[in-house]
C-alpha cells in the first residue's frame, strides 16, 4: 500500500512514512493509492465475527508491508478489551462508541496509533514529539493512547474554557509526557497553529514531530472497523448518522464505504458550525469562524479533513451518499430530553447525530427503519450540562478516575510564535 499527497501524486510513502509524519511535505493529507477491498466471503461474514478480527482484516491491506500479521493481531488484543455494541433506544439504532478508557470514540483511533508508533519506531534513538489540536475527546485519547510510552512525548493545544471540566482533566491530568496548552482561542486556532508548526523549519531541524489528530491516516484507519462490524449487527444495509466537526469520523466511514461496507448513505450532522452541511447544499466550500456551543468537540469551521474527502469524491458523489444537515443547541437540549423518556440517554454530540435523523424523516427524506446514530461519548462526559436538563448520569469507573486528577496546564495567546516559545 503507497500513500500520497492529496496535494501531488509525485512522491508515495509508506504507511509507516505516513503514520509517523502525519502530514505531507507539502501540507496535504496522506490518502492510500487505492482503497483496499473487502472480500465476499468477509462482508458475507460481518454478523458472525469477533470485533478483533473484523478489525484485523479491515486494517491488515492498509499496513501488510510495515506491520507483519502477527504483531497486528496483538496490536489489536491489546487496543481493543472493549467493543463498539450496537443497542436498541427510542426505536433507534445507536452505535456506541464510548466503551472505551476515556468514554469517546476517539480511544479506537488513539490506542491503535500509540501502539502502531511504539512499533515503527522501534530502535529509534532520537525522541518522537506528537503535536496535536483538540476540540474536546482527541486530546483525552491521545494523552490516555501515549501516556508514559518512552520516547514519545505529547504536546495537546486545546481552546481555553471552550472544553469540559473532565476533558481538560482527561487532557491535563495525566502529567509525565503529556504537555497540556491551553491556547486563547479557537478549536480552528488550535488547528491552525499545528499546521504551522509542521511547516516551520527550525522546529522540523529540532524536533522528530508527528501528529495525532485525524489528519494523521493512521487514526482513521481503525475507525473504519467499527461502522463495518455496525452493519454486521444491523438487520438491513445502515444508514449512519454521524456527528461530525473536524470530519475524521465520517471520513472513514466514507473509507469503510469504498471498501465495500454494505452502508447505504451517511447523514454529516453538525451543530451550528455547518460548513460541510452548507457545502453539500450549494457546492461552494466556505469556511467559516468557529461558533462555541454545547456539543463542543464538533465546534469546527474549517474541518481539515475536507481535503480528504475532497481528494476521492466530487461535490457530485457526495450528494448521492451524504446528507447534510446542521442542529442547534435549542434542539440538541429538547432532543436530550426527549430521548431521555423513552429511557436512554444521549450526550450533546450523539443528540445532534439523533436530531439530524430525526429532521431528515420529518422532511420525508429517510426512514427510521435502518437508521444507526454514531454515539460518540459516554452522556456522563457532560455532565454539567445534563445536570442542567435535571438528568444525572454517574460517571463511568475510568472516568470518576480522571476526575480526582488535578489539571496542569499552560495558557498561551493564538499566536505560533506563543507556541514556538513553549517548544523552544
Amino acid at each position: 500500500m503507497q500513500y500520497y499527497s492529496t496535494r501531488s501524486k509525485n512522491d508515495p510513502v509508506s504507511f509507516a512514512k505516513a503514520a509517523l509524519t502525519g502530514l505531507a511535505p507539502d501540507g496535504g493529507l496522506y490518502i492510500p493509492g487505492d482503497v483496499p477491498r473487502l472480500s465476499s466471503a468477509v462482508k458475507s461474514s460481518l454478523a458472525h465475527m469477533e470485533y478483533i478480527d473484523i478489525a484485523f482484516e479491515i486494517i491488515k491491506p492498509w499496513v501488510t508491508e510495515d506491520i507483519p500479521s502477527g504483531v497486528l493481531e496483538e496490536m489489536l488484543i491489546s487496543s481493543y478489551p472493549f467493543d463498539a455494541p450496537v443497542v436498541e433506544a427510542g426505536g433507534r439504532y445507536v452505535l456506541e462508541l464510548f466503551h472505551g478508557p476515556t468514554a469517546a470514540f476517539k480511544d479506537f483511533g488513539a490506542r491503535f496509533m500509540a501502539r502502531a508508533f511504539s512499533y515503527l519506531r522501534r530502535g529509534e534513538d532520537k525522541a518522537l514529539t506528537i503535536l496535536t489540536a483538540t476540540s474536546g475527546d482527541t486530546g483525552g485519547a491521545v494523552a490516555d493512547g501515549f501516556f508514559g510510552i518512552d520516547g514519545i512525548s505529547v504536546i495537546v493545544l486545546y481552546p481555553k474554557g471552550r472544553i469540559s471540566y473532565l476533558q481538560e482533566k482527561q487532557i491535563a491530568g495525566l502529567g509525565k509526557n503529556i504537555i497540556a496548552l491551553a491556547v486563547e482561542g479557537s478549536f480552528d486556532d488550535c488547528q491552525r497553529l499545528v499546521k504551522q508548526a509542521f511547516k516551520d523549519q527550525d522546529l522540523q531541524k529540532k524536533f522528530n514531530l508527528a501528529s495525532a489528530n485525524s489528519i494523521n491516516v493512521s487514526r482513521l484507519i481503525p475507525q473504519i472497523v467499527y461502522y463495518a462490524a455496525a452493519c454486521g449487527r444491523v438487520s438491513t444495509k445502515p444508514l449512519f448518522s454521524v456527528p461530525s466537526g473536524n470530519f475524521g469520523n465520517l471520513t472513514a466511514g466514507l473509507y469503510a464505504y469504498k471498501m465495500g461496507a454494505p452502508i447505504q448513505k451517511f447523514i454529516a450532522a453538525t451543530n451550528i458550525n455547518k460548513t460541510i452541511p452548507d457545502y453539500l447544499e450549494t457546492g461552494n466550500y466556505i469556511e467559516q469562524l468557529s461558533k462555541a456551543t454545547l456539543s463542543n468537540a464538533m465546534d469546527v469551521g474549517a474541518p481539515s479533513n475536507f481535503e480528504r474527502i475532497n481528494a476521492h469524491f466530487s461535490w457530485e458523489e457526495l450528494k448521492e451518499i451524504i446528507f447534510g444537515m446542521y442542529v442547534s443547541d435549542e434542539e440538541t437540549r429538547e432532543t436530550i430530553k426527549e430521548v431521555y423518556k423513552t429511557g436512554y440517554c444521549l450526550d450533546p454530540h450523539s443528540a445532534v447525530g439523533w436530531q439530524a435523523a430525526t429532521k431528515l424523516e420529518q422532511k420525508g427524506v429517510i426512514d427510521n427503519e435502518n437508521t444507526v446514530i454514531v454515539s460518540t461519548a459516554h452522556p456522563a462526559k457532560f455532565g454539567e450540562t445534563l445536570e442542567e436538563l435535571g438528568i444525572h448520569v454517574a460517571l463511568p469507573a475510568s472516568l470518576e478516575k480522571a476526575m480526582q486528577r488535578t489539571a496542569q496546564s499552560n495558557t498561551i495567546k493564538a499566536e505560533f510564535e506563543a507556541l514556538k516559545s513553549q517548544l523552544s
